[in-house]
């Protein structure tokens, strides 16, 4: 790789990482042209899911010539891709959950990550489905995938990088001990990020994060609604 384009590479993922680490400020737009003083936690749920489809919008334009031809890779073999891909999920989803048990017990409790996200899934399910479980994915995998393995070319670097920094963003804002749970997050990204290298298409993981998202959610809404 030439220095000139691995300079670019790294200042995409930097813009691409910014973007996504303040996308809470789009959440102004809307706020500001209606004039929106009183934020219920219902409003609060669509805000989000305005910032993430910003957020989809600003990657997909970033991004499309590359989509097109991962897109093409992954239509070649989709089901072997998919088969590929749920094999490192699955060892990833096993490690994950006895990683929250024992995390768990030692913190006392959930996540506060996954308890916000629980209240918005109480707050508005259907919405929620859409954001968190077919929006949010693309999102993450364009910053966390997609941009951490244009700058790191080889395979263990680039998954240690992508399910650290994976991890440690879904822990910010909580307690010093909650940074604990990097371990079962940053074990997922480390998986999704495995699948990509093994496939060479982002739309192995896209496919594998939509799921996993998706089906917690659906879990979620059953458990709180049935």
């Amino acid at each position: 790789m030439k220095k000139n384009d691995l300079d670019i590479r790294i200042v995409k993922l930097i813009l691409v990482f910014l973007l996504f680490y303040f996308s809470s400020y789009f959440q102004y737009i809307p706020v500001l042209l209606f004039n929106i003083h009183n934020v219920t936690p219902q409003i609060r749920v669509l805000l989000n899911l305005f910032s993430n489809l910003c957020l989809v919008i600003i990657f997909f334009f970033i991004y499309k010539d590359d989509l097109r031809k991962e897109w093409k890779k992954f239509r070649e073999d989709p089901w072997g891709k998919i088969n590929t891909g749920l094999g490192y999920w699955a060892i990833g989803i096993l490690i994950m959950i006895v990683s929250n048990l024992v995390i768990n017990r030692i913190v006392g409790g959930g996540a506060s990550n996954e308890e916000a996200v629980q209240s918005m899934i109480k707050t508005l399910p259907l919405v929620m489905l859409i954001n968190a479980g077919l929006i949010a994915p693309f999102s993450e995998e364009m910053v966390f995938r997609k941009a951490f393995r244009d700058v790191f070319k080889k395979r263990w670097l680039f998954a240690i990088a992508s399910g650290l920094v994976f991890g440690l963003l879904h822990c910010l804002g909580g307690p010093l001990i909650e940074y604990l749970y990097i371990i079962p997050y940053g074990i997922l990204g480390f998986s999704f990020a495995l699948a990509y290298d093994k496939t060479n298409t982002i739309f192995t993981p896209l496919f594998l994060h939509t799921f996993h998202n998706t089906a917690l959610i659906l879990v979620s809404i059953l458990r709180n609604f049935l």
